[in-house]
């Protein structure tokens, strides 16, 4: 695997104790740009479907703008890629899917109902437990330390505020709730998982060690003056006090305009502790199941699995990106995590289907596959799962 050369390139679920929720955001505005990157990021605006989604090809440079190093089984040189799996989609199939299908409404809100969340400072060391978010971000803490996964606490899934997937819940852990964060984790450069003012206040914060696959540190050091991140190829592991976070390969891409499409590498994370072993996939296409597999075989035993189920409508243009509920279930079946929960779904409209779909069509995937009841659930903000 390469290095990074920029571098130098039991088992319940319960209501979280806390405040009555509000159907106001609980996020945090980006802070002003200079302007040559307020406009990039406003040229990235035309393709905000499909950052989010499936993708656009809309222009090509010669070089890649975050990272260089070796020729991989993922790596051209220049671009990043999913061995065996389709890419994103082109921006004739882009202009298909918004103009030659229909999408379900969504209501303004969809408020959770579990109340807000007020975690622990922190947990013993032999416990477990994960806090949802909203959409893909929750804190883990495990093994006495607080990990953050994808935090985004925007209003809007987007390159700019005023446009683009709008927040219809507030998110299941306010942000001042938040306790201090030991491990950031980012799993790909998309809008709907990377929140530069998020991850920005929670560097000035907590100065947390920054786990992120290849280029996204330089994406991060870009925005964010004397940030630090550790950037990790498929394959790599960093251990930190008593966990070791092993970076794993997903089906997916990446883009944060229309000039950087596949530049940055994209991952899931398997974090091992003491006593528990965490699955965490920000989105995965399902493809032939050849990633869950390698998971499987390099981490036989896993407790739980923090899985996408959401933003899958139209399939046709979906399906190389992200898993439908049906699919999602097959992937636990091969990693046959002891539980699972299910994100990407129910907080920003990105796709077709309608805000409740994903929930109906897990717990019918789940009833036609004849999984223990419970074991798969479609996770609500602030909805908290203890293992032990």
């Amino acid at each position: 695997m390469t290095t990074n050369d920029r571098s130098t390139t039991k088992l319940d679920a319960s209501p979280a104790a806390g405040p009555d929720r509000t159907t106001r955001p609980d996020s945090l505005a980006e802070p002003e740009k200079p302007a040559r990157r307020r406009m990039l990021r406003a040229f990235g605006w035309v393709g905000i479907a499909g950052l989010g989604t499936g993708g656009i090809a809309l222009s090509r440079v010669p070089a890649n703008s975050y990272y260089s190093g070796p020729v991989s089984d993922h790596f051209t040189g220049r671009k990043f890629f999913n061995p065996g799996g389709a890419g994103p989609k082109s921006f004739g199939e882009l202009a298909r899917w918004q103009f030659g299908t229909r999408a379900e409404a969504w209501p303004d809100t969809f408020a959770s109902p579990f109340r807000a969340a007020a975690p622990a400072a922190r947990l013993e060391v032999g416990a477990t437990r994960l806090t949802a978010i909203g959409h893909a971000s929750c804190l883990l803490q495990t093994a006495g330390l607080n990990i953050l996964f994808d935090p985004v606490y925007a209003r809007r899934a987007s390159p700019v505020q005023f446009a683009g997937p709008k927040r219809v819940n507030a998110p299941g852990i306010p942000f001042e709730a938040l306790p201090k964060i030991d491990i950031l984790l980012l799993s790909h450069n998309h809008y709907d998982h990377m929140d530069m003012a998020a991850i920005e206040q929670v560097w000035l914060r907590h100065k947390p060690l920054i786990v992120t696959p290849l280029g996204n540190d330089a994406i991060l050091r870009g925005d964010i003056p004397g940030i630090e991140a550790r950037a990790l190829d498929w394959g790599q592991a960093h251990k930190h006090e008593t966990v070791e976070v092993h970076c794993v390969p997903t089906q997916h891409w990446s883009a944060r305009g229309t000039r950087d499409r596949m530049h940055a590498l994209w991952s899931s994370f398997v974090i091992v502790g003491p006593r528990h072993t965490a699955y965490m996939i920000g989105d995965s296409g399902f493809g032939d199941g050849g990633t869950f597999a390698h998971v499987a075989n390099r981490f036989p035993v896993i407790d739980f699995a923090w899985m996408p189920i959401g933003a899958y409508e139209p399939q046709w243009f979906m399906r190389d990106q992200h898993m439908n509920p049906a699919e999602a279930v097959r992937a636990l079946g091969i990693v046959n995590a002891r539980r699972a929960l299910g994100h990407h779904w129910g907080t920003f409209k990105l796709t077709n289907e309608a805000v409740e779909t994903p929930k109906r069509d897990l717990e019918a995937a789940v009833a036609g596959a004849n999984m223990v009841e419970g074991r798969f659930t479609a996770a609500h903000p602030g909805e908290v799962l203890d293992l032990g």
